[in-house]
């Protein structure tokens, strides 16, 4: 690890910034870990544990950022079910800019030297057909058992905002904003829905701590119902919801 720089609160900005400019014009290439509030989620919740198997690099053109990759190589995990879980894989989160797409070849490359003898895997976005004609050159290929209801795999969903109907709640819950309920309260809803979890108190708290997070949205309380909190972006203005 000693020759790898080290992902930073500092790095995160920039690819939050990258993920702006993104969105702006090609919202569907941006990966599903790369996306403004996503950014922000991963390093909050996990930076202080998992920091320090997080090496990264990044691309500049003309003082803009146009391309980073980050990789979360093997580490341990303690589960909230206290069972302790081995990743020996690794796994790169990246984000090229649609302009500077030939800079995927040299994100490969440097993935592939950072976790050599390591099981690789990555998730590019499926509308960026060049990436994955690339991923595919070197080598890379569709893991089936990540396809169909039960793999792994996100989705892009989206609405605008102008005309929002008046949620109705079931008897029993009330609308309470992620202030109200607490920390303690907060995580265990996360824990309640995505039982075993490796989400903590010190990783809400790291959360609420970057720059984006606002706890004032309203989540359901009194029942089974779950939201962290919604990290803003003020430039694209869009907001993303973790629940």
């Amino acid at each position: 690890m000693a020759n790898f720089e080290l992902v930073t609160a500092e790095d995160v900005q920039l690819m939050q910034g990258l993920a702006q400019r993104v969105t702006a014009t090609r919202p569907d290439l941006v990966n599903s870990d790369a996306s403004f509030g996503e950014l922000a989620w991963i390093w909050g919740k996990g930076h202080a544990g998992d920091g320090a198997s997080w090496p990264r690099r990044l691309w500049f053109s003309g003082g803009d950022l146009v391309a980073w990759s980050w990789a979360y190589l093997p580490h341990q995990v303690r589960r909230s079910d206290g069972s302790v879980k081995d990743v020996t894989g690794a796994y790169l989160a990246y984000q090229v800019h649609p302009d500077h797409a030939g800079l995927v070849d040299e994100v490969i490359d440097w993935y592939d030297g950072t976790a050599a003898d390591i099981e690789r895997t990555v998730m590019p976005s499926a509308a960026d057909e060049f990436a994955l004609k690339r991923w595919a050159a070197h080598g890379y290929e569709t893991d089936p058992a990540s396809l169909g209801d039960a793999g792994s795999w996100t989705q892009l969903n989206e609405r605008d905002l102008t005309d929002v109907e008046q949620p109705v709640l079931p008897d029993g819950f009330r609308f309470r904003t992620a202030d109200e309920a607490g920390p303690k309260a907060a995580v265990q809803a996360h824990l309640d829905a995505w039982a075993p979890s490796t989400y903590t108190a010190e990783g809400y708290q790291g959360v609420r701590q970057t720059a984006t997070y606002r706890g004032d949205p309203q989540h359901p309380g009194g029942g089974a119902g779950r939201n962290d909190g919604i990290l803003d972006d003020h430039v694209a203005r869009r907001s993303e919801q973790d629940r």
